[in-house]
């Protein structure tokens, strides 16, 4: 099945060759998030909460970009540097599911920079 990429235009350019997302049918995948800004400049150094909340802003207006709603997301795949970030990164993310939970995993992981303390890739599936 051919796929469509999904590119919001406000995004700064990616810093390795991917697609922000990818919609297959009504299946979204939304890349790894992370808190950078143009250049791959790692935004709110430091700050797990505001990275987590970057990243979650990014998933929310690729899903949007699709046709969809953070309601869609059914799946997360949360990539944490540290585990002392995980009370932080929770509160953020309740912010953004205050209904149905999608179903997830956290791991441990280094990230591509390392100053990122976050990464969150998605799949979302969106209204016929």
């Amino acid at each position: 099945m051919p796929f469509e990429p999904i590119n919001p235009p406000q995004f700064p350019t990616p810093i390795a060759p991917y697609s922000s997302g990818a919609k297959a049918g009504n299946t979204l995948y939304v890349s790894g998030m992370l808190a950078l800004g143009e250049g791959g400049v790692v935004l709110h150094i430091g700050d797990a909460a505001a990275q987590t909340r970057h990243v979650l802003d990014a998933i929310k207006t690729t899903v949007e970009a699709a046709g969809g709603s953070m309601a869609d997301v059914a799946f997360n795949h949360i990539f944490l540097k540290d585990f002392a970030d995980y009370p932080a990164m929770n509160a953020v993310y309740a912010e953004y599911f205050p209904g149905a939970k999608p179903a997830r995993y956290c791991i441990k992981a280094d990230l591509v920079k390392p100053d990122c303390l976050v990464e969150i890739a998605s799949v979302a599936h969106l209204p016929a």
